[in-house]
């Protein structure tokens, strides 16, 4: 009994330890859980914060894409919304375009011609033959047509008389809109007009769809042939103007040529009667007086020379049409650099040509590179034109014979086509030359000026 007594004292005396122990060791297990847990959280936040870039740019990329991808739908909405509209305006540009010339112009072209005839009469006849046909059209009711016989309060005579007031009425609404097309085309907006017209007859037969009332192609092709003659005949009346002045240009020089001639030939006479007189004198002196005679006569003799040969070259002039010199001129001040004339003058002294080129018309004189008298001058010139007709100035109008290219390639030309005539390179340009030099020496002196304009110390 003793031993149990003693086992179960110990018991009651070492169970206190026993529980201090396990709670010492619950408590040292829950230190270190939260000491493990504060590291672990430490340690979560250190890896956070160094790869928040990392997860931020993911972050970013998402909502990039998310963004792009709402951008995209936009972008494809206002392609479509633009593809509408754009062919919106498209239509709305074309519908300005015939009633404004400069678009017109720009957008439609250049008119061909449709017709080839020879004169201005001839093109007067056409358009008062299309006119004509016109009428006739008009009287036999073939201009404006109805596919339906209408019928008012059931009687078809007032129908028809409804009918005939609409195509009336139909016929003056396109008739005054094709004449103020016709009457107001002009070089820069012909095309237009033409549009103009067969918008007009389009709408006019969408206004009268419900009446089944039409005008007929063949009257609209009849006004668009009134509107292509006209617009020929008004240009073909303006190039017989320009022809009648270049053959009263013509015509003058012709008066000049026989003019020179008439004064060639008095200066003739007037060397040989001299010429005689001095040897009537000479022949009945002697000692120094003859020699005086006879160093005169010498002079005149070259003199009376001279005066035969001008006169004997005017006298082509005059008598062969197909003579005459061929000049070529540029003008760097009025014109810019690379930029020559090239032209023919009939004229005894062909520089007369070039200086009245060079009057008030323009504001600097011309250059002169070169003057070749030629057998054939208007072959001569052709064949220059020719070697640089794509260079042409004014592609329009032939009579303007300039032409955008180097004196280097005009020279080569000058050598093949006319191998003795002379070629001077040089573009003296004294009074263009002399403008910008004083310009340049104004414009210094006003920049020195500007320059000095505060003093250095006060």
């Amino acid at each position: 009994m003793e031993s149990a007594s003693t086992i179960i004292a110990v018991i009651f005396l070492t169970l206190p330890f026993f529980l201090i122990f396990a709670l010492y060791k619950w408590w040292a297990t829950r230190r270190d859980k939260k000491e493990t847990e504060a590291r672990l959280n430490g340690t979560i936040q250190a890896l956070e914060t160094r790869f928040k870039p990392v997860i931020d740019i993911e972050d970013e990329v998402r909502k990039l894409e998310k963004q792009a991808s709402e951008i995209r739908s936009a972008i494809d909405v206002l392609r479509t919304d633009y593809a509408t509209k754009r062919s919106t305006y498209d239509t709305l540009a074309k519908e300005v375009a015939i009633f404004d010339e400069k678009l017109a112009f720009a957008e439609m072209g250049v008119y061909e011609p449709h017709f080839d005839f020879t004169d201005s009469e001839a093109y007067k006849n056409a358009i008062q033959d299309v006119r004509d046909k016109q009428k006739i059209m008009v009287t036999l009711g073939t201009a404006v047509v109805c596919t339906t016989q209408w019928s008012v309060d059931g009687s078809a005579s007032k129908g028809k008389t409804m009918t005939n007031r609409n195509i009336k009425l139909t016929l003056r609404a396109f008739n005054n809109e094709c004449d103020a097309s016709i009457a107001n085309t002009r070089w820069n907006n012909v095309n237009a007009m033409e549009k103009r017209i067969i918008r007009a007859q389009e709408q006019v037969d969408k206004l009268n769809a419900s009446n089944s009332i039409f005008i007929t192609q063949d009257y609209l092709k009849l006004k668009l042939k009134e509107l292509y003659l006209t617009h020929e005949y008004r240009e073909k009346l303006k190039a017989e103007r320009e022809e009648r002045a270049e053959a009263a240009r013509l015509a003058k020089e012709e008066q000049k040529l026989l003019r020179d001639l008439e004064r060639a030939q008095e200066e003739e006479e007037h060397y040989e009667k001299m010429l005689a007189k001095a040897r009537a004198e000479a022949a009945k002196t002697t000692g120094q007086q003859l020699e005086a005679f006879t160093s005169q006569i010498k002079i005149l003799e070259q003199d009376l020379a001279e005066a035969h040969a001008k006169f004997e070259r005017a006298q082509a002039m005059a008598e062969k049409t197909r003579s005459g010199y061929v000049y070529i001129i540029s003008n760097v001040g009025s014109f810019g650099e690379d930029v020559v004339k090239i032209g023919l003058t009939r004229r005894l002294d062909p520089a007369d040509q070039v200086k009245e080129l060079g009057d008030a018309s323009v504001p600097f004189v011309f250059d002169t590179h070169a003057i070749i008298y030629s057998e054939d001058a208007p072959a001569l010139e052709r064949a220059l034109h020719n070697e640089f007709e794509k260079t042409r100035v004014n592609a329009q109008n032939n009579r303007k014979e300039f032409f955008r290219v180097s004196l280097r390639s005009v020279e080569d030309a000058v050598k093949r086509l006319a191998p003795e005539a002379a070629f001077f390179k040089d573009v003296e340009a004294q009074e263009y030359r002399e403008t910008v030099a004083r310009r340049q020496a104004s414009l210094e002196r006003m920049n020195a000026t500007n320059f000095n304009l505060f003093p250095e110390t006060i």
